[in-house]
């Protein structure tokens, strides 16, 4: 799987978040009884690329609901800031924080998905702690032949369960959604888990990142940051800024300036390929009171203008 930056992609209109009732409407005209949020919604689908022999668009967006599919054939998909080329066929996680687009389905084969929201695992567990639905964590994992038929199996099991009368087909379901997960974090490096409590340090880094987390995605619906600085921070996490630089440079080896520039730096490359907002309104909705202040943030960074970026 080749991962490229965002130089080619066309500017689209970000607008609001598809809920997973425009998703239905879009894809099939018609919307499920089952969507109450107290209750959780679960469903899974065969890839169709082409309806009545046309290739379908799929907006540049970002879903409030979760999705894991399974393509097979060439493809590219913008997700956030970069794109990612899948080679021969991929495992995909997308979640409401990224927004994402899959292009060049016409080249793809066959492929199957499943859609639920986070009502589907309220008191079943917490899905942002897996780093496939985190912001920096691999969401496409290029398959071999091998591994395809072992995802494809984990998903017929799902129509199987889905269609069947059993009382408790959905607390199956979610069992197999968890098996997709671990089966795509077992792909990764193996790291060194450090097995030891949790301590200090790492519980406010964990807290840092997960607030630093809900500042974003910047939309329709949430225009602006709230927390800009390190103090910003660690006043909202009641504690010294002094002692949240230390707890962050310890877990991460990185400082908090540092991490806070990271991620507002990926949501100003988002926004500038993804949105047709002004540069202006960008940088104001990232906390910049001054757009000289973001140009040169964005150049400091890049080496490249905001405006050469989105135009590039």
């Amino acid at each position: 799987m080749e991962i490229k930056p965002q130089e080619s992609v066309s500017l689209w209109e970000m607008g609001k978040v598809e809920t997973i009732e425009e998703f239905y409407r879009r894809k099939f005209d018609w919307i499920p009884d089952n969507l109450r949020k107290e209750i959780g919604h679960f469903n899974i689908f065969k890839l169709e690329p082409f309806v009545n022999g046309k290739l379908q668009p799929v907006p540049y967006k970002r879903r409030d609901f979760y999705k894991i599919m399974l393509v097979i054939g060439n493809s590219h998909v913008h997700y956030a800031d970069k794109v990612f080329e899948v080679q021969k066929q991929a495992l995909s996680f997308s979640n409401p924080q990224i927004p994402y687009k899959w292009e060049h389905l016409d080249t793809i084969r066959s492929g199957v998905y499943c859609i639920f929201n986070q009502y589907f695992f309220h008191q079943f567990g917490n899905l942002s702690q897996y780093s496939v639905f985190q912001p920096d964590g691999t969401h496409i994992f290029e398959l071999t032949d091998e591994q395809v038929n072992e995802v494809n199996g984990l998903f017929q099991r799902m129509f199987e369960e889905i269609n069947s009368e059993y009382m408790h087909k959905y607390d199956v379901l979610r069992t197999l959604v968890f098996e997709l997960i671990h089966f795509a974090l077992k792909m990764q490096p193996d790291t060194k888990t450090d097995k030891q409590p949790l301590n200090a340090a790492k519980r406010i880094s964990a807290l840092f990142l997960e607030l630093l987390e809900r500042q974003f995605p910047i939309d329709d619906s949430h225009q602006q940051v709230c927390l800009r600085s390190a103090s910003d921070y660690a006043k909202q996490l009641n504690v010294h800024v002094n002692h949240l630089n230390r707890a962050i440079k310890d877990t991460t080896g990185k400082t908090t300036s540092h991490i806070i520039a990271e991620r507002v730096l990926q949501e100003a490359k988002i926004l500038l390929k993804h949105s047709a907002w002004p540069v202006s309104e960008i940088a104001y909705s990232l906390g910049f009171n001054e757009i000289t202040h973001f140009n040169n943030f964005f150049k400091k960074h890049l080496q490249i203008s905001p405006l050469r970026f989105r135009n590039g």
